[in-house]
């Protein structure tokens, strides 16, 4: 029975659902006053291990290190507290929560990823360890694997590195952690023995980039489920001695080669000795000879020459296998197009993709946009015969949270054009005339990689009407948007357009030979909420009482995002229990989360659809 019921009240946090819990934690789904999920993880302090607590304060050292750490990439703490009852003294700590795929799951789902989607995730579960690591002392996570790392939607797909149970000064020997619920194919050879530090660490990040990218674990092998830690990786290890790595399969960057071949090398002294020395290799740098931290000293390092650390030998070459030199010929553009536009740090997706078939529902829209505009986009011969001026862009505008980024997004693959997403931040300038410069090098960028299509999120603050009061700053910059855009059809540019507050944007932008066509993307009906929810079950496992009808009838009212915040809330308890996705966590997940907009924004919507309409311009579609 868990310890604490539903509604029950834990300092400002309201408790709406258990999801997950073992012999001495458990976890649940909470509330502030404000409603705003979050975390808490409740420590059953009289069943613990005397280990996991600090001996001079009693407190849980996983709350005391995640109190310590105060990154984009590691899971935030918010609170923590203590209670007692007469069944014994509790701890507990809160942390953000945070919507998005577990990385398990996103790879059982969808597969390997891209090599180019595979080291944006890495990098930034790097960007984690590198502050870890250069925390004095350093502090250890000792249990990356896919089911520790959260693909954050809010970062755009960031890695989140969680759970610091396992969390650690480095270990020589003496472990103060458990270790039986580790999984071992994510574990470098010298944790049998006890020694976990950071290069214990790269070998189990490197094991997940290897996962990311062929959907497997390395050296996968039949492992027995039951016995300790070391019982079972000595089972790992007979295959691992027998069975070299072969990345020649692998369609790969010489940096990413170098990377995975430097970060699974089994010796601990012939690996990869920093994480300093991974971002080196991927930033195209010369590797530094003193990491800016998070580095062990030879001396410090058990199983160095000074030292005898289990599972390690010198290589006679300088203890790092010379891994370095196979990452310097790596190449990387990043997406960011040629010459003379470096300073626009925007990426650039490549054609293809599925397309329309990614877009749940909305099939009226999907038609209209196929037809008026992919038609004449991709038949330029017959519009020619016939004299159809092909169009030159379009705004999506309606409520927030309804995909109108995502539709853009497809409406590129379905196309087949490069696709390239610019927010206002991206080229803004504290210099005088620096915007405009910016956006002219941005345009030039674009007809360099035509076809594309040139998306701007949020365009209304981009392009202020210039008439509004406050607005006069803006002027030349709006000018200069108007300039660029004219006719930019012809350089191979399709534009789209993405706002809340279309009625904010300068009138002259609304003009044909510039944003030629209006679409409004309402808020999605029954059978576009019943494909969201099939769509984002599907590939993720769930019992057979799963009754999506239902769940499409009791979120009438919900955007988009909302349905998928659902689908990921009862995915993440799911996945954190090693179960299936059940009705009844649907149903809770449904429960505990509310629409994202009240009645009265979606009126002042309507409103704004009617003027929109009022402009005499051609075609909106009206209901969905």
């Amino acid at each position: 029975m868990a310890v604490l019921s539903t509604n029950e009240k834990i300092g400002v946090y309201n408790v709406q659902s258990l999801i997950k819990a073992n012999h001495y934690t458990e976890t649940y789904r909470v509330v502030d006053n404000n409603n705003n999920p979050f975390f808490l993880k409740l420590f059953i302090v009289n069943k613990m291990p005397p280990k996991l607590l600090n001996p001079e304060t009693q407190a849980v050292k996983e709350i005391e290190y995640c109190k310590l750490l105060n990154h984009r990439n590691i899971v935030s703490h918010v609170a923590d507290g203590r209670f007692q009852r007469e069944s014994g003294a509790y701890q507990w700590y809160v942390t953000d929560y945070f919507t998005g795929d577990v990385l398990s799951d996103r790879l059982a789902r969808k597969g390997a990823m891209s090599e180019e989607e595979a080291l944006r995730v890495f990098r930034s579960l790097l960007g984690a360890m590198q502050y870890m690591h250069s925390k004095a002392p350093a502090i250890c996570h000792n249990d990356i694997t896919p089911a520790n790392i959260v693909l954050c939607d809010a970062m755009n797909g960031e890695a989140v590195l969680i759970d610091l149970g396992h969390a650690s000064t480095p270990c020589a020997g003496v472990v103060e952690f458990d270790t039986d619920d580790l999984n071992v194919f994510y574990h470098a050879k010298e944790t049998m023995v006890g020694i976990f530090d950071q290069v214990s660490d790269i070998f189990s990040a490197c094991a997940v980039l290897y996962t990311m990218l062929t959907g497997r674990a390395p050296w996968v092998t039949d492992v027995p489920n039951e016995g300790t830690y070391k019982e079972r990786f000595k089972a790992m290890w007979q295959y691992r001695e027998t069975h070299k790595l072969d990345l020649s399969g692998l369609s790969l960057s010489d940096k990413t080669r170098a990377i995975l071949e430097g970060g699974l090398t089994l010796k601990a002294n012939d690996r990869i000795p920093c994480v300093d020395n991974i971002i080196d290799v991927l930033d195209d740098r010369e590797a530094s000879d003193e990491p800016r931290g998070g580095k062990l000293s030879e001396a410090d390092r058990p199983g160095s020459e000074t030292s005898n650390r289990p599972g390690g030998s010198s290589s006679g070459n300088g203890g790092n296998g010379g891994w370095s030199d196979g990452g310097k010929n790596g190449s990387s553009d990043g997406g960011k197009g040629e010459g003379g536009d470096d300073d626009l740090d925007i990426d650039i997706r490549r054609g293809g993709g599925n397309g329309f078939k990614d877009v749940a529902g909305m099939q009226e829209l999907k038609d209209y946009l196929t037809q008026k505009v992919i038609f004449v986009i991709k038949n330029k011969e017959l519009a020619e015969q016939y004299r159809i001026t092909p169009p030159n862009g379009m705004l999506l505008y309606g409520p927030p949270g309804c995909g109108k980024t995502f539709i853009a997004e497809k409406f590129a693959e379905e196309t087949g054009f490069n696709f390239m997403l610019v927010k206002s931040s991206d080229i803004g300038s504290s210099l005088v005339h620096g915007t405009e410069a910016k956006i002219k090098k941005l345009f030039d960028k674009a007809t360099k990689n035509s076809p594309i299509v040139l998306c701007f999120d949020e365009f209304d603050a981009l392009v202020p009407n210039r008439g509004a009061h406050g607005s006069e700053y803006v002027a030349s910059e709006v000018n200069e948007f108007l300039a660029q855009m004219n006719n930019c059809a012809k350089k191979g540019i399709f534009i789209i357009a993405t706002s809340n507050r279309p009625d904010k944007i300068d009138p002259a932008i609304l003009r044909t030979g510039r944003i030629d066509k209006q679409v409004y993307v309402p808020l999605p009906d029954f059978e576009a909420r019943k494909e969201m929810f099939k769509m984002y079950l599907a590939k993720r496992p769930t019992t057979d009482d799963v009754n999506i009808d239902d769940y499409a009838t009791k979120t009438d009212g919900y955007i988009a995002s909302d349905i998928a915040f659902i689908v990921n809330d009862a995915a993440m308890t799911a996945a954190f229990t090693h179960k299936p996705i059940s009705n009844e966590l649907m149903l809770t997940s449904i429960s505990n989360i509310k629409p994202s907009l009240q009645k009265e924004v979606l009126e002042e919507y309507k409103q704004i659809q009617g003027k929109m309409n009022g402009l005499n311009r051609r075609a909106v579609v009206q209901s969905l």
